[in-house]
């Protein structure tokens, strides 16, 4: 027994001093999270109208829940942002639209100027499941203006040029639509709007020449033109709505001029530079010093991937505005995981998009991350695979890894640099730290090796000496969706490929 004993000593010593070592540098604050999210383009219609509502509200206690089961595993991810589509009319277009018919939209305008309350009824559901169970912030966001107001007649920029499909006397009815669906939408439904972002991937090598989903170009003139308008119509209305710019397709679109014109390119410095006094709009009120962008294109080579973001973060510091991750999913240029086709409910994705998330709000400082979409199809871009003949959903590792940051990590919570004697490897081991608004730590440990993976950390100038963590795991293994495996000091082995979060004991 003695030898046993002094066997499980040495094995606990050999593996503390193999392990790679951080330290939360407590004096060393940096962004505050504002909020995860997804959106509910463009399955959430449908499932909404469901006949079967128990599929219905698995689907939103896994996206939206805080609650934890009896044995004390999450039972969603706790999303704290919801991206709702507001529609700009294709749907009612039927074929004619030249948009493919699973994305097409819904619009409450109709075309004699009256407003029908009852379209967009699915997602409106789903807008009031997500507030039922405690989502904070709801971000409405549009593809196109309404069918009605734009220059072809149709909500995608078919046989256009690279400028936004909006009549030039449109712009202030436009304004008014967003007003009075933002208004509508509390007043009929119940449902505030907390932000709205009026265009869409505006930049960049998208023209979106259909047929094939919502979407219209604009040069940066024309955003700051209906950022404008549109705070007008909003405070005629006493509303306090944020307006949020610009949803760059692809981070370079901030940076420079990227496969486009200048028209379209430089967004950071023509918004936020007084020198750019045409589309400069940091004295529109409503508009917040962000900037809303999509990180795809971005995330390979893996070097580029840090390198990119570091960029971006110090040209937002020289104009003094935060970032907004607002949108991602697998494009096909993610060849490390094969691209986007073809859906994953293994750590295959999930671990690809981890790395993603360490990166934005590690290296791009990101106040908030959303992915794209909440349910989709075939293909790598819904959280939740949805199986649209058979009315039934599934989740995935995809879901759970969201939930490893989203389901601790709460709105107000401050990100904290982390240090280590080695060097972070993208391949290896990825640490992240957080304090939330309650005084609990968060730490998030990313393995993608196929090894364990010995850690230890400490918070500098900890109080506590002796803090304990709750560990929460998502990996291959059976079960393995933010299972809870016990306690820990600040010693712990990760498991080959997952994700762990430490949630500390609150002072």
């Amino acid at each position: 027994m003695k030898k046993l004993l002094t066997t499980a000593l040495l094995f606990s010593v050999s593996i503390a001093a193999l392990a790679q070592t951080y330290t939360i540098e407590a004096e060393q604050p940096r962004q505050t999270i504002e909020h995860f999210g997804a959106s509910d383009a463009w399955s959430m219609q449908p499932i909404g109208l469901w006949p079967d509502e128990e599929k219905q509200r698995q689907i939103a206690d896994w996206l939206f829940s805080t609650e934890n089961d009896e044995s004390g595993q999450p039972r969603g991810i706790g999303l704290s942002l919801w991206r709702f589509n507001l529609g700009a009319g294709s749907a009612e277009q039927g074929d004619s639209s030249y948009i493919n018919k699973d994305t097409r939209t819904e619009c409450f305008l109709q075309p004699d100027g009256t407003y029908d309350w009852s379209r967009q009824a699915g997602q409106v559901k789903f807008l009031r499941m997500a507030r039922e169970r405690g989502v904070p912030k709801v971000l409405a966001f549009l593809n196109s203006p309404p069918v009605y107001f734009t220059q072809n007649g149709l909500a995608t920029n078919t046989g256009r040029d690279g400028t936004l499909n909006l009549r030039p006397d449109c712009y202030d009815r436009f304004a008014q639509f967003m007003a009075e669906a933002v208004s509508g939408l509390e007043r009929e439904h119940g449902i505030r709007i907390d932000y709205i972002s009026p265009v869409n991937e505006p930049d960049g090598h998208w023209n979106w020449l259909g047929p094939k989903q919502e979407g219209s170009p604009a040069t940066n003139a024309e955003i700051a033109q209906v950022a404008r308008q549109t705070s007008k119509a909003f405070l005629a209305k006493g509303l306090t709505t944020q307006i949020m710019l610009n949803e760059s397709s692809d981070l370079r679109c901030l940076l420079g001029v990227y496969k486009t014109s200048w028209e379209r390119g430089n967004a950071i410095a023509s918004f936020w530079s007084k020198d750019s006094t045409q589309t400069y709009v940091g004295d529109t009120p409503l508009v917040p010093h962000l900037m809303l962008a999509h990180s795809y294109w971005t995330n390979t080579p893996v070097k580029y991937m840090k390198s990119v973001r570091l960029q971006l973060r110090d040209l937002l510091k020289q104009h003094g505005v935060g970032f907004w991750q607002s949108e991602i999913c697998i494009m096909e240029n993610d060849q490390e995981i094969g691209g986007g086709g073809g859906y994953d409910f293994s750590m295959n994705t999930a671990l690809y998009v981890a790395r993603i998330i360490h990166h934005d709000l590690v290296y791009a400082d990101a106040e908030s991350w959303s992915w794209w979409r909440a349910c989709g199809g075939n293909y790598k871009d819904g959280l939740i695979r949805v199986f649209d003949r058979r009315q039934q959903a599934r989740d995935s590792r995809l879901l759970w890894a969201l939930g490893n940051y989203s389901r601790f990590i709460r709105p107000g919570a401050v990100r904290y640099e982390v240090s280590s004697p080695e060097k972070e490897n993208p391949y290896g081991t990825m640490v992240s730290a957080y304090r939330n608004q309650d005084g609990s730590w968060i730490v998030v440990a990313i393995n993608y090796s196929d090894a364990p993976a010995p850690v230890s950390f400490t918070i500098s100038r900890d109080s506590i000496a002796t803090r304990q963590w709750q560990q929460y795991r998502t990996s291959d293994a059976e079960g393995e969706t933010l299972k809870p495996i016990g306690p820990c000091g600040g010693q712990a082995t990760l498991a080959p490929r997952s994700i762990t979060t430490f949630v500390s004991s609150k002072p």
